[in-house]
């Protein structure tokens, strides 16, 4: 066991933590990077067998290197995890892995924290949060392990094979529950899926790629979801050369859609009467985003191809038109229940006053309520794509600019002080911290995201 002390630690070596890493290499601040399992670890494992990235890969990446594919196509999860791992050796980072973070605690009478780790304690002046928003995954109490149901989370569905023979029930339409639920159809399982609200952008439109039209349109940007919109999902895929997300044409390939599911007693999983409701909302959406894209086209003066058949919505599937009220799941020779119903926080470990009344991070763009202490990585941070590789790179520059500003109000020193060794030092680094990235700030470089997002299961 050892002690050790930092400037910076950094917990969590995702994107999130490398991304910190490099910007806090740049301005040639000590620091530490903890990571309790392997780099990218959540891309190896915690992802189905099958999976890519939900955007292109001139568009999922960091500004200063590309995936090594087709700038259009969908990067694999492992080829996901190799890029990470790769980048994180190009820039130096110093990661410590297989080092798990117990405890942090503010130190008494002096600035900083105390950090017990697994192989030691560390004081460090500054703690990132580097951990993302996926976490905790999450289980809805609706079915009891009594049930005789085979149950497991979206995080630890990996291939059809490794569920027991029968039919399943995906709970979740964000862009895991319609993955999943497509690959268990075509392994020729019965498959129902069970739709709560969500957005499904067009994968493309026009000869553009969805994630170049929310960046012509400045939705990436947004700073805040949508009033009531909190925790609505995006239904979108990468599979197979990607392709738009429609619930109708999902139907009619043979998954059952049913409304949310909203109870289980007697063998039977009951569902909310908004199957209709949903997809309505989820066609509006899409077809809001084509108008939003034809008026961009013609404001413009873009020769861009028209495509007047993507405005048109197919007929309604019977499981539409007569949407199931409850299923009896023994009946229905239904087996496995797929939870894609997200991910909770976990900051158990981190024992400072940061968080709300919730237990959620108190923040603002990262900056914690706590000096000292930031995050980094959560959704919405500072804008629609700060969970994402794109995101959380000028996120985490925003992060280590604030700490430079800090560096600097410590070492300020009153006209004719002598300035001690540690202030200098900070003063010097203050003043030779490098300035943007002219092109990571431009539009050419506004990249974005990667990883598939579960439907969100509102707060309580």
């Amino acid at each position: 066991m050892t002690h050790r002390e930092t400037e910076v630690l950094v917990i969590g070596a995702g994107q999130a933590g490398i991304a910190m890493s490099e910007h806090l290499g740049d301005a040639g601040i000590e620091h530490l990077v903890l990571e309790r399992d392997r780099v990218a670890e959540r891309w190896r494992s915690m992802r189905w067998d099958s999976l890519v990235a939900n955007g292109p890969a001139w568009h999922d990446r960091f500004p200063h290197q590309e995936f090594d594919v087709d700038p259009d196509a969908f990067p694999t999860k492992e080829q996901v995890a190799a890029y990470l791992a790769a980048y994180a050796e190009r820039i130096g980072a110093p990661i410590e892995t297989g080092v798990e973070v117990l405890s942090v605690i503010k130190d008494d009478g002096r600035p900083g924290f105390h950090v017990e780790t697994s192989t030691g304690t560390i004081d460090a002046r500054y703690v990132v949060a580097a951990t993302g928003p996926f976490q905790k995954p999450v289980i809805p109490p609706v079915v009891p392990e009594t049930a005789g149901i085979h149950q497991l989370h979206s995080s630890s569905y990996h291939r059809p094979d490794q569920l027991p023979a029968g039919g399943v029930l995906v709970v979740g339409a964000g862009s895991s529950g319609v993955q999943i639920a497509d690959e268990l159809r075509r392994s020729g399982r019965p498959t129902y899926l069970a739709v709560g609200a969500h957005d499904r952008p067009p994968r493309r439109y026009r000869g553009r790629d969805f994630v170049w039209w929310l960046g012509v349109l400045n939705k990436w940007e947004a700073a805040t979801p949508p009033q009531g919109a909190e925790h609505v999902t995006i239904a979108v895929s990468g599979a197979h050369g990607g392709a738009t997300v429609d619930f109708r044409r999902l139907a009619e390939s043979g998954v059952h859609l049913t409304g949310r599911a909203s109870s289980f007693a007697d063998g039977r999983m009951r569902f909310a009467p908004d199957l209709r409701e949903n997809i309505e909302l989820g066609d509006e959406n899409y077809l809001g985003l084509l108008r939003e894209a034809d008026e961009y086209i013609a404001r413009n003066g873009l020769d861009l191809p028209e495509e007047p058949e993507a405005h048109g919505i197919g007929p309604d599937p019977d499981c539409l038109a007569h949407p199931l009220a409850e299923l009896d799941l023994a009946e229905a020779g239904v087996t496995s229940i797929i939870w894609a119903t997200g991910f909770a926080l976990d900051y158990d470990w981190l024992k400072v006053d940061a968080f709300d009344e919730r237990g959620r991070p108190a923040h603002q763009r990262g900056i914690s309520t706590e000096p000292g202490i930031f995050f980094l990585g959560l959704p919405w941070q500072s804008r629609r794509g700060s969970s994402f590789i794109w995101g959380v790179w000028h996120d985490a520059k925003f992060l280590r600019d604030h700490i430079v500003i800090q560096r600097s109000y410590r070492a300020y020193q009153p006209t004719g002080a002598t300035l001690t060794a540690e202030a200098a030092a900070a003063e010097r680094d203050a003043r030779t911290a490098p300035a943007a990235d002219a092109d990571a700030v431009s539009g050419s470089d506004d990249l974005a995201a990667a990883a598939p997002e579960d439907e969100a299961v509102p707060s309580p």
